[in-house]
């Protein structure tokens, strides 16, 4: 089966948009390490190139650098078993460079995360560290009570979804962000290029929407869920950008025009499968290897589907949308009931006959969303590991356990 193009031309475009910010590096333009739940738009309006920390380590993880900075860390006296997807790449900037991937990691200027959990911004504090880089955390909130449905509400109605409080204390950590980076850049924040960058974040959402639609209906698959990952989480990376908006669009058409001319991933498809958590970036042949002895095919993974549903944010004042895009995104994907009432509906929707579940050390709601498909009759496989670290991974035997799950719980169509 060919690959998409829209999935090669992000590929492409990534690896140029690196070397040029890797260049601009070193002509000693900051540059930005954030977590992927950091508001990126402020630094887009700031014109700052900003690394995505999840995206450098699965670039790390798929180059089988993980065991090497995983043991960078331990051998700097921090720990090598917890949450390594946050903080492999902080091992990986102690690798020699002709060993770290596209020619390493620039040193970041700013690093910039939410303070969540025990973890996380002890990762970021250690980037703080580093000399030449300073470090800017926001807060973890979370709701009390949670509304339902939330995917119709956050749109339009993100004041009800999320609740005043929250929204307040983000802004005007937002707004303090936006000081911090004036002060340190020299740079004055351009509130009329913000305003755009917001529009086309949305129109971007848009197309995602469109296309995880037109999915969740064709039967049989059309596309690999490897080949979407990168086809719409690359242009995340750059979501404000008319770039990001052009390349959601093509993936659109491309899909579009799949289900048009009938193509199948999974000739004879028999068994529809889910994935939920995060890519298993060391083995991304995984998700193809069930197709022949089962005629199993994934044809979900949250990427696409909280590109569809948890961005998009229609308002009149754009640093409130911010907020309101960003304080509840962990919430939507892993706190129940807000995530396991959004599993199940795209289970549903996608017509899925069983889940495959990787459970990540920092998801602890995990049992509740496996619970919840189960209630509805959909059989889930529970696997606890870190996607990004193969020496958790690979402990977890992960495709004998998919094969066995297939044998045992998920039976065939017709």
């Amino acid at each position: 089966m060919s690959r998409l193009d829209a999935a090669r031309a992000a590929t492409q475009h990534q690896k140029q948009w690196f070397a040029e910010t890797a260049r601009r590096a070193r002509d000693g333009d900051p540059i930005a390490l954030v977590n992927a739940d950091a508001p990126h738009e402020v630094l887009r309006a700031f014109d700052v190139p900003y690394v995505v920390n999840q995206w450098w380590a699965s670039i790390v993880a798929a180059k089988r650098l993980g065991p090497a900075s995983m043991r960078a860390l331990a051998e700097a006296g921090l720990p090598d078993y917890s949450q390594q997807y946050d903080a492999m790449p902080l091992g990986a900037q102690a690798l020699p460079i002709e060993q770290q991937p596209w020619g390493g990691l620039p040193d970041p200027a700013f690093a910039i995360a939410d303070g969540h959990g025990d973890v996380t911004h002890k990762i970021f504090e250690q980037w703080g560290r580093r000399p030449g880089t300073e470090t800017f955390l926001l807060s973890r909130t979370a709701a009390d009570p949670v509304p339902p449905r939330w995917w119709e509400l956050v749109p339009h109605e993100w004041e009800t979804a999320f609740g005043a409080d929250r929204l307040d204390l983000l802004q005007g950590e937002i707004d303090d962000l936006i000081g911090w980076l004036e002060e340190r850049t020299g740079r004055s924040f351009d509130e009329d290029r913000f305003e755009e960058i917001m529009r086309l974040a949305n129109e971007q959402a848009g197309w995602n929407r469109r296309t995880r639609d037109l999915l969740a209906e064709a039967r049989p698959a059309p596309v690999l869920v490897n080949d979407t990952m990168p086809a719409v989480m690359v242009p995340q990376w750059h979501r404000g950008s008319q770039w990001a908006v052009d390349a959601a669009r093509r993936l659109h058409d491309e899909v579009a025009r799949r289900i048009d001319d009938g193509v199948a991933v999974c000739p004879g498809e028999r068994r529809r499968l889910m994935w939920i958590g995060r890519g298993l970036w060391t083995d991304l042949d995984l998700y193809q290897r069930f197709h022949e002895e089962f005629g199993a095919v994934f044809v979900w993974s949250m990427y696409l589907a909280i590109a569809a549903d948890g961005y998009v944010r229609y308002g009149p004042d754009p640093r409130r949308a911010l907020a309101a895009r960003f304080v509840g995104l962990t919430d939507l994907l892993y706190v129940p009931p807000w995530s396991a009432q959004w599993y199940v509906k795209e289970a549903q929707t996608h017509g899925v006959d069983g889940v495959v579940h990787l459970v990540a050390d920092d998801t602890p709601g995990g049992r509740f969303i496996s619970e919840a498909l189960e209630a509805e009759g959909i059989p889930v496989l529970e696997i606890r590991a870190n996607n990004a670290d193969s020496r958790s991974s690979g402990a977890a035997r992960i495709p004998e356990r998919i094969a066995d799950f297939l044998r045992d719980r998920v039976p065939a169509r017709g």
